[in-house]
């Protein structure tokens, strides 16, 4: 991937596995390629003239046989987040109405009239 992109986006997790990706999801193949004509392509300019020191991103590992050769694979990556994101307002739904179960119940209060306790 183009890693001078102002879109690329890196992580590195305590385990040491690293996520590289398109923050605007154009990268279907990523972490390996970035499409060679992509029209949001746009320079980083935040770290120019920068060093970098030991906390590099590890380099990427080289992209299996199969990355380039079968144009299926962006629309099969693109399906299986169709199925995620389709999942997701049933979920909400469900979160929120267990909150909404658990929710304590508002206690009633007296008028100051009321003469008898509670």
């Amino acid at each position: 991937m183009r890693q001078n992109c102002k879109h690329y986006q890196s992580r590195t997790y305590p385990s040491g596995d690293t996520v590289r990706k398109c923050s605007l999801d154009l990268a279907p193949e990523a972490p390996w390629n970035c499409p060679a004509d992509c029209g949001r392509f746009e320079l980083r300019l935040a770290d120019v003239g920068w060093q970098h020191g030991t906390l590099i991103v590890p380099k990427t590992p080289d992209a299996p046989s199969s990355v380039g050769e079968d144009p299926s694979i962006g629309a099969l990556l693109d399906s299986a987040e169709d199925i995620i994101n389709s999942a997701g307002p049933s979920i909400r739904a469900d979160v929120d109405a267990e909150r909404e179960r658990n929710r304590p119940k508002p206690k009633r209060k007296m008028p100051r009239w009321w003469p008898f306790k509670r």
